[in-house]
This record gives structure tokens, C-alpha cells and sequence, in this order.
């Protein structure tokens, strides 16, 4: 008897008793379907929580001041700790300077996508005739563009010109030029005035750029305040601000190395702030922070899948008790064969295949209960689902192991059966 027979007489079995197979297969399914669900809602979460990421800019390095330790301190001092009570904000001479990051940008080159520089001009109001929006005005530099993503569909954003002249032009979201002039108007080169605390000044709209959908806008009480950028020459004209920085942004060109260039970027504006008893330049990046807390899921998704596979545990004990059952049963056929001749290892593979069919056929049932489940959870949850293809695959695997692993000891026993006492059994 070959393969074939074989597996078209483990399907003629399981038709034979349906509902028997079901409750022998039953913990299969639950543990295969339970651990494709949990895993298909956790890759979906991570997928999600990685795409939101990528859109903030998970690879973006953030340069900033942080006050030095004690430690830090006293090895800057020749031993001696200078300083008791550190300051809470840092000095004009502390801050990082547009030399620093030029010779900063020479020297790593092309590694460098783009140096984003801001300052905020702060909470006010648009007006326009008797429209009134609320605002948060920022100053920024050309490279603000590619480090936020910021997709312009109309006009333009910000040039040099604009930042060399300490022009009063502004890039607004399509949402406040909707709401701030009405619906199907072109809002270039229309104007409005831009009041932050005492300084009001006239702003003439260059560029819309696209509301994003993930929260750009924010909400003050229950009015919403929308983002609009000017040139960060004139923000800081309006506000005084200093020439230097306490903080920006850094794209890299290869984020494959982006932890390596990461720590170049921090050793470099660090070497400036060596003698400096106070400050010292950090950077860090969203991308640890994606890492962290996507092994935290992946370790909580594994421990909860660990949990349910436990019953493909109960479910292959049940797969060897139905199979010596079966062996019970079919003592009499067993003998017969045995007795035309069957040689051991053909009776073996008859019943290995058997509990191979019924744990693939429970394993397949499980997969699509899974799928099922946990395309139901993650739509539930706001997620796409991501159905893990790897865990199908493993999961098919796993269920011939099972039938395999649980098959051999009572297939075992029907190959070592004696054909004379088979054939005398009642």
C-alpha cells in the first residue's frame, strides 16, 4: 500500500467518524488558531506602531544641550566640582552655533540629509475680516521640509530668499487656509494678521501644505490650533532669540549605520563643550525608543503564544489516545494484513500517516480560526492586519511534528502486533 492509499484511508477514517476527528482535533485547532491570532495581532500593532514612527521620523537624530553631571563636572574641572546648583536654562555662549554645524556638515558630507533648525514664536491668533483661527507659530530653516515630511500642494515652501530677507511669508495646512478663507479659493499670495501676544504683524501665505491625519493639529479647550511656519530669520528677529541653538535635528543619508552616525554626531558637538562646566550635547533618536518597545510586544506576544500552545500539548495526547483506540479497534484488520504479508513498517506508516492527516487537517482548521480571529481583533483594535506567513508555515510544520511525534508510539504498537493473537481478537 503506498502514500496515497494511505492518506485517501485516513480521510475515509475521518469521514467515517466525523464527529470523533472533530473532538480529537479540537486541541489542535484551539492552540494553532489561538497562537496564529495572538500573532497576527501583535505584528499588526508593531507594524502600525513602525509606520507611525516612520512618519515622525524614527531615524532623525535629535542634537540638544543636557546639563552635565557631577561626574562629568569635576572631570572637567581638573577634579574639583564647580558647580552646585547647575542652571536651569543655558547661556547665550552655551548655545550651539550655526559655525558649529557648518564645520559639522563639511566634515560629515554627504552622510548628512539635512540640518533641521526652528524657534518657536509661540500661541496666537489669525485674523481675517471678522475670521479669527487660532495658531502656533514656528521659525524654520529650508531643511525643516525634509526632516518633517512636509508635503507642500500648493505654492511652495520656504526659500533662502525668504530667510535672507526676514520676509513675513508663511506655509499654512490646507485645513486653516480651507477655514480661514473659505472653500475653493486659491489661498496664495492672500494675506491675514498674525497676532502673538504684544507683536502683530502681516503674513502673506507662499506655500499649503497637507494636514496630516495622525494629530498635527492640536486641540486648545475646544478650539483647534493649526501649525503655520515662517522664516526662522524673522521668528527670531520678532522674539530676540539668540544666534545659537539648544536644540535640532540631524537626517542621515544611510540609515543602515544611522546608530554609528548617531554617536559621531554626539562625540562631535560634545568635543565642543569639553571645557565647559555646565553643558554638554546629546543626541538621540526614536529609532531605540521603536526597538524597545517593539521587543516588549514581541516578548509579551511569545509568552501569551507560549501559554495557548500548551493545548497543542492536550491536543497531540489526544491525538495518541483516539490512535490507540483506533489500533483497539482494528485489531482484526491488522492481524489480516500482517498475515497476507504486510511487512511491520507498512503498518506503521499506515497509522503515522493517519495522525499526520488528522493533525494537518486540524492544523489547517486552526490557521483559518486564527486568521479569523485575528483579523476580527486588529480591525477591532484599529489595526491592519498583517497575517504572519512565517507562523502559518510553522504552523503547518508543527502540526506533522505533532501527528508524527504522537503517531509513532501507537503505530509502533500495531506494527509489533502478532498476526495469530490479531486475528483471535474479539
Amino acid at each position: 500500500m503506498g502514500l496515497l492509499d494511505n492518506i485517501r484511508l485516513a480521510f475515509a477514517s475521518l469521514w467515517a467518524g466525523k464527529l470523533r476527528a472533530l473532538l480529537t482535533m479540537l486541541g489542535i485547532i484551539i492552540g494553532i488558531g489561538s497562537v496564529i491570532a495572538i500573532l497576527t495581532v501583535g505584528d499588526s500593532l508593531t507594524g502600525t506602531i513602525n509606520d507611525s514612527m516612520q512618519g515622525l521620523g524614527v531615524s532623525n537624530i535629535t542634537v540638544s544641550l543636557t546639563e552635565k553631571s557631577d561626574e562629568e563636572d569635576a572631570d572637567s574641572s581638573g577634579g574639583v566640582s564647580v558647580r552646585i546648583f547647575g542652571p536651569s536654562q543655558p547661556a547665550d555662549e552655551d548655545l550651539m552655533t550655526d559655525e558649529m554645524i557648518s564645520d559639522y556638515r563639511a566634515l560629515f558630507g554627504d552622510q548628512v540629509s539635512a540640518v533641521s533648525l526652528s524657534a518657536s514664536l509661540g500661541s496666537g491668533t489669525a485674523e481675517l475680516d471678522t475670521t479669527s483661527l487660532n495658531v502656533s507659530a514656528t521659525g524654520v530653516n529650508l531643511d525643516y521640509q525634509t526632516a518633517n515630511n512636509i508635503n507642500i500642494t500648493n505654492g511652495r515652501f520656504l526659500n533662502q530668499r525668504d530667510l535672507d530677507g526676514e520676509k513675513k511669508v508663511c506655509v499654512v495646512p490646507d485645513t486653516f487656509a480651507e477655514a480661514l478663507l473659505g472653500e475653493g479659493v486659491d489661498p496664495i499670495g492672500s494675506s491675514f494678521d498674525l497676532t502673538v501676544g504684544a507683536k502683530v504683524l502681516r503674513c502673506y501665505i507662499v506655500g499649503v501644505y497637507e494636514q496630516e491625519e495622525n494629530g498635527t493639529v492640536s486641540l486648545l479647550g475646544s478650539q483647534t490650533s493649526y501649525p503655520i511656519y515662517l522664516p526662522l530669520s524673522t521668528v527670531k528677529t520678532l522674539t530676540g532669540a539668540a544666534d545659537g541653538y539648544e536644540s535640532f535635528t540631524v537626517v542621515g543619508s544611510d540609515l543602515e549605520n544611522n546608530s554609528q552616525f548617531l554617536q559621531q554626531t554626539e562625540d562631535f558637538f560634545a568635543s565642543y563643550y569639553t571645557r565647559n562646566p555646565s553643558w554638554t550635547v546629546s543626541a538621540s533618536s526614536l529609532e531605540s525608543m521603536v526597538s524597545t518597545v517593539t521587543e516588549m510586544i514581541s516578548t509579551v506576544q511569545l509568552a501569551i503564544a507560549a501559554i495557548a500552545a500548551i493545548s497543542l500539548l492536550v491536543g497531540g495526547i489526544g491525538v495518541m489516545n483516539i490512535m490507540l483506540v483506533s489500533i483497539t479497534e482494528r485489531t482484526r484488520e491488522i492481524g489480516t494484513r500482517k498475515a497476507l504479508g504486510a511487512p511491520g513498517w507498512a503498518i506503521r506508516l499506515q497509522f503515522i500517516t493517519e495522525s499526520v492527516v488528522i493533525c494537518l487537517v486540524g492544523g489547517v482548521i486552526g490557521i483559518l480560526l486564527g486568521l479569523a480571529l485575528g483579523s476580527w481583533g486588529s480591525n477591532l483594535l484599529g489595526y491592519a492586519a498583517r497575517p504572519s506567513l512565517l507562523a502559518i508555515a510553522v504552523s503547518v510544520g508543527f502540526s506533522m511534528l505533532i501527528g508524527i511525534f504522537f503517531g509513532y508510539y501507537p503505530a509502533s504498537k500495531a506494527a509489533k502486533l502478532d498476526p495469530i493473537d490479531a486475528l483471535r481478537y474479539e
